[in-house]
């Protein structure tokens, strides 16, 4: 749904729609698993792999990339929302040069750690090289 949700805000801007793509999607739910299970929040892995490497270790070639990540948000709706709401997400999401998607998300009950958010999303996007 989160891939629907962001191809309806392209539509709206005038945009192509983006096309799932499994080695992105990989790149993306490993990234979310990761945060989840590591607790940690960011772009990067504790071992320091950006998600340009993530991608590429997926098996993902691309000539442009990039990646939106949240936490925190319950619904596919809530949490394209506030990418929406942000400039740099935005700009991700309404990138004419991006043309496949990948969604990762990950929930933990309970979750305790230091990034105890229990829900952990990545939207990773690119076009092939």
């Amino acid at each position: 749904e989160v891939i629907e949700l962001t191809n309806d805000e392209r539509r709206e801007a005038g945009l192509e729609p983006l096309e799932w793509d499994a080695e992105l999607s990989e790149a993306a739910q490993n990234h979310s698993e990761s945060m989840a299970s590591d607790d940690f929040f960011s772009h990067k892995t504790p071992e320091g792999a950006s998600p340009f490497e993530r991608m590429e270790d997926a098996g993902y070639e691309y000539s442009v990339a990039g990646e939106n990540i949240a936490a925190g948000f319950q619904t596919p709706e809530a949490v394209v929302e506030a990418w929406m709401g942000s400039s740099s997400h935005r700009e991700n999401i309404l990138n004419p040069d991006f043309t496949e998607i990948g969604i990762g998300y990950e929930s933990i009950a309970n979750d305790t750690g230091d990034a105890s958010y229990n829900q952990y999303w990545s939207q990773d996007f690119g076009t092939p090289a």
